[in-house]
């Protein structure tokens, strides 16, 4: 969902990766996390305050932690939980979101848990607008973990969105949460890769947090989440060093998955197999 009328003061998107020049001066609805980076993303696209899921909030509230990054900044912002509705998709969001954290700025326009995502944005669009040109960095990073010295690289990426035509036949250990963007499987991911990890986001309501592992075994590609609470979402150095597998496809039980197996593990058990052809 990315089409609303010029004249709305709300624009809504499936992801935060999605913001350009459309959102700049409005309030900002969109159904992704509410971490670090989605926090920056927006601050970069000159909303007047934002709305995300908050995935479960998970190890170290990372779920939310955009909302004090928007405070820090004067940014009203709030995520709905991620029980309420399904995070990637927007509509259902609008739908059936409720509020369950909100910033200081936030809360001072009358934000509060329990609120309905409607009415929190209405009340949002009497925010002042953030003055400064650029907000400070929370640079999104692409590090390798794993040299394949000339066979798969496991790369880690701290969102999706950083994935590469020629990651094709390599594995990505993404920050990014496992729903599927608008609940469309063609964006499950960018490139064909070998195997894929992906934050379970707390799973949610109608297990939405996890519904990129199917789509993606329908490719022939192994994929996992890690659970919520073993590793930051936005991170993907956090899901390297910490995560534990939470749930699997079948092409990611076939080569050797199991609940609670640590990340590198896994991605040692995919290439294992893949050498085996």
């Amino acid at each position: 969902m990315d089409q609303q009328p010029q004249t709305s003061p709300i624009f809504a998107l499936d992801s935060v990766t999605q913001i350009d020049e459309r959102c700049e001066g409005l309030v900002l609805i969109t159904a992704s996390h509410g971490g670090l980076y989605s926090g920056y993303l927006a601050a970069r696209g000159k909303v007047r305050a934002a709305l995300f899921n908050d995935a479960g909030v998970g190890l170290d509230e990372a779920g939310i932690a955009g909302l004090a990054y928007l405070e820090r900044l004067g940014i009203p912002a709030a995520a709905v939980h991620h029980s309420s509705c399904r995070i990637g998709d927007v509509r259902d969001m609008v739908d059936r979101g409720l509020v369950s954290h909100a910033n200081e700025p936030a809360r001072q326009l009358g934000c509060v848990p329990g609120l309905k995502v409607r009415d929190c944005a209405m009340r949002m669009v009497a925010a002042l607008m953030f003055a400064e040109d650029a907000p400070p960095p929370a640079q999104e990073t692409r590090v390798l973990l794993r040299d394949g010295a000339g066979g798969p690289n496991v790369w880690g990426l701290d969102s999706a969105s950083l994935v590469l035509p020629e990651d094709a036949g390599h594995i990505v250990v993404t920050g990014s949460h496992g729903g599927l963007i608008g609940g469309d499987p063609a964006l499950a991911i960018k490139a064909d890769v070998l195997a894929a990890v992906f934050n379970d986001a707390g799973v949610g309501i109608d297990r939405a947090g996890i519904t990129r592992l199917p789509a993606l075994n329908a490719r022939g590609i192994a994929a996992a989440t890690v659970g919520h609470l073993s590793a930051r979402i936005g991170d993907g150095r956090s899901m390297w060093e910490t995560g534990r597998l939470s749930f699997a496809n079948q092409r990611a039980a076939e080569a050797g998955a199991q609940r609670g197996m640590p990340v590198p593990e896994f991605c040692e058990r995919v290439l294992a197999a893949a050498r085996k052809g």
